[in-house]
């Protein structure tokens, strides 16, 4: 493999703001070709002044539900990342995996919690 790519958020969105799942989308879009191209990625969150979980959902969290644990493992880092910002990737990461490994259990909880509309 050569060497990796970098993509730095802020310059994808123009803002330091990534807050929106839409902004997340264009991210993930982005690293999901890199992926699928079999290069490796050095995501940069360089100038990133605001960051949610929506967002990080958006642009990493969907990638485990296309790609393997050990493909983005080996193929993504992460870089100029505040360790505040870090651990909710981390979580939000954990969150993805969890979800993938089953996610007719997550719908079945889901409906548990908010009821199913398909009792109506």
């Amino acid at each position: 493999m050569s060497e990796p790519i970098t993509l730095q958020i802020t310059e994808i969105l123009g803002t330091g703001l990534c807050v929106a799942s839409e902004d997340g989308q264009k991210v993930y879009e982005q690293i999901a070709t890199a992926l699928r191209d079999g290069q490796k990625i050095r995501l940069s969150f360089l100038n990133v002044e605001s960051l949610t979980s929506a967002f990080l959902n958006a642009a990493v969290g969907q990638l485990y539900g296309q790609f393997s644990e050990e493909q983005i493992r080996q193929q993504l880092s992460v870089t100029q990342i505040e360790p505040d910002d870090l651990a909710l990737l981390k979580r939000v990461i954990d969150t993805a995996k969890l979800y993938f490994s089953d996610p007719d259990h997550f719908e079945v909880v889901k409906q548990e919690v908010l009821g199913s509309s398909d009792e109506e």
